[in-house]
Formats: structure tokens, sequence, C-alpha cells
């Protein structure tokens, strides 16, 4: 497969500038974890723990989260701040003036990231999981952080305590009269507090919580919509064997 990958990169004669921009970076296969009540608690307790500080959700409110198996106790005591109420929607105390001045925008609400980020490349959720998981230390950005899924992005890595601190290496092949970069892998610079797996493992839970909080009735419309297709395919059966019985004295 990845021979398959440099053929096609090299074909298209992509420079290394391009490749390092993000600029048809492959993204990673989400795990579908948005029925796994377990996993969908932790990314919510993850989400609030480190995105919500700067990043709101503001077409959800706490009180939804009994939807994941959360009683408002649970939410009150460990997913609100102090002045947030349980029927409150999830906005965060970031001053917007500073953010911008910090990050140079504004940063975005959070709540339908997991849909709006989707791509020919691949779903938002993909997206979202191969971000977290691409930071890596730049000391010629302001906030000493780079991604390539999003290169230059304002946003240092929020999690970097957890995954620690690396840096991409790559492998230079020149194809057309242009040297292509290839991202080969990373090198480690600061060992986190997770290991390389935990940390996949988290960040697979807290993308699975962006999922299910852009749309939290999604299982249930697939469920439903399963045993909707049940019943017309049924009632097909039923409505030929009707038609049938109706016109069969009529030539």
């Amino acid at each position: 497969m990845k021979k398959i990958l440099l053929g096609f990169m090299m074909a298209l004669g992509l420079s290394g500038a391009a490749l390092a921009a993000g600029a048809g970076f492959p993204l990673d296969k989400a795990p579908q974890r948005t029925n796994d009540m377990a996993a969908l608690q932790n990314g919510a307790k993850l989400f609030v723990n480190y995105c919500l500080s700067c990043h709101s959700a503001s077409f959800m409110r706490y009180n939804r989260l009994r939807d994941i198996g959360l009683n408002d106790k649970q939410i009150a005591e460990n997913l609100t701040f102090t002045t947030d109420k349980i029927g409150d929607t999830m906005k965060s105390n970031i001053d917007p003036a500073l953010a911008k001045k910090w990050f140079g925008v504004n940063p975005p609400d959070l709540t339908l990231v997991a849909r709006s980020r989707a791509s020919k490349q691949g779903s938002g959720a993909d997206y979202v999981y191969t971000l977290l998981r691409t930071y890596y230390r730049d000391d010629t950005k302001p906030t000493g952080w780079n991604n390539l899924v999003f290169p230059n992005i304002g946003m240092p890595n929020p999690l970097w305590e957890l995954q620690g601190e690396r840096r991409p290496t790559f492998d230079k092949v020149s194809s057309h009269g242009h040297e292509v970069e290839l991202h080969k892998g990373w090198e480690p610079v600061k060992v986190g507090t997770m290991s390389a797996s935990a940390y996949d493992q988290n960040v697979g839970d807290l993308v699975a919580y962006l999922q299910w909080m852009a749309e939290p009735e999604q299982n249930n419309r697939v469920r439903i919509g399963v045993w909707v297709l049940l019943f017309l395919s049924v009632f097909t059966v039923i409505a030929w064997r009707l038609n049938a019985a109706f016109w069969k004295d009529i030539k």
C-alpha cells in the first residue's frame, strides 16, 4: 500500500512543501465508538478538561449527557465548572478578544466539527482523529507547535502532556525534477504521561464523543431506520400479493 501511495505521489509530482503543508496528507480512519458508553463518557471528560477551556460547544447542553449513561450528579460533579448549571449549554469562558490576540482567530465552536470537517479524504471524525495525532514541535512558530494535517495551525497541542513532544521525519524522493518529502515517522523529543497506544485510544474516545455530540440522535435514527426498512420490505410483499389477488380475474 505504501509503495502504491509513493508511486501515486511521484506521478503527480507533488512538491515536498505541498506534502509537508498537509495537501493530500492521508487521514487515518477514526474508530467507531458512538455506541460505546464508556468511550463516550471518557471522551466527554477529555473534552471538558482539555477542549472546553478555549472551544465552546454552544449547541449542546450538559443535561444531554444523560444520553451517554451519566446522571445529573455525575455531570454536575465531574463535567461542569462551578458557575455552570446542569441545563446550561457548554460554553467556554475564554475572552474572545484575548483568544484572537493569542491564536490569531477566535477558537471555533466544536459542536458540529465531526460533521463539518468531512471531505473527499474522509469523514470529519477521521480529520479530527488524525489532526490530534499529528502535532509536532516547531520552534519557528509562535506557539511552538505545528501540525501535518493543518499546517501553521494557531492552536497549540491541547493534549501535549498526554502525548509528549515529537518531531516528524521525512524521506526525500526525486520525481520529475521535483523533490518529494514523504512522511516517514516520528522522532521523540519528550515522553508524555501516556504510551502511544493509550494516547490513540483516548483520542479515539474523544473523537467518538465529538461524533455523538454532532448528532446525538444518529444511533437512534439508524436503529429506527433498520426497522422501517424491514417493515417496508414485508409490506411490499403483502401489497404485491394483494395486488395479484385483486386483479387475478381481470385479463
